[in-house]
C-alpha cells in the first residue's frame, strides 16, 4: 500500500486514508455550503457501524455515506460500493443516532456523497446521490 507523508502534521497515512479524510472534507465544505448544519461526523456505535456524516437541513435529518474513488474506471462506482450489508449497518446505527438525540419527529433522509479525485488527490467532484 503506497504511504505519503502529510507535510504539516507529524502523521504518515496511507494514500487511502488521506484521500478518503480529504474527500470527507469536501463533503462537509460542500454540504455547510448548500446550508446543512452538521450534527455529527464518523459518529461510531461499536459492533454495530458508523455514520460518516449527519445533517440537519430544513428540519430534515441527512444521514451520509461518504464514498470517495481515485478517478481509475467506473467500477465499481461510489453508488454501486455501498453494499445492502453497508446500508443496513448506516441504518441500524441512525437508529442509535435517533434514539440518543430524541429524533424520532424528524424525516430521516438516506443519501451517499461522491467524492472523485485524480491520481494526484486533487478533488474533481463531489455529488449528492440518494441511498
Amino acid at each position: 500500500m503506497e504511504v505519503i507523508t502529510i507535510s504539516n502534521q507529524n502523521k504518515t497515512k496511507t494514500l487511502k486514508r488521506f484521500i478518503g479524510d480529504s474527500g470527507e472534507d469536501a463533503a462537509v465544505k460542500k454540504l455547510e455550503g448548500e446550508g446543512y448544519r452538521i450534527l455529527a461526523r464518523n459518529y461510531e456505535i461499536h459492533n454495530v457501524g458508523e455514520l460518516d456524516i449527519v445533517a440537519e437541513k430544513d428540519s430534515d435529518i441527512h444521514v451520509f455515506e461518504v464514498r470517495t474513488r481515485l478517478n481509475r474506471g467506473n467500477y465499481p462506482n461510489s453508488e454501486e460500493s455501498v453494499t445492502k450489508s453497508k446500508r443496513t449497518k448506516v441504518m441500524k446505527t441512525a437508529e442509535f443516532f435517533i434514539a440518543r438525540n430524541d429524533l424520532y419527529d424528524r424525516n430521516i433522509v438516506f443519501e451517499v456523497i461522491k467524492v472523485t479525485h485524480d491520481a494526484q488527490g486533487n478533488i474533481l467532484g463531489v455529488e449528492i446521490i440518494p441511498f
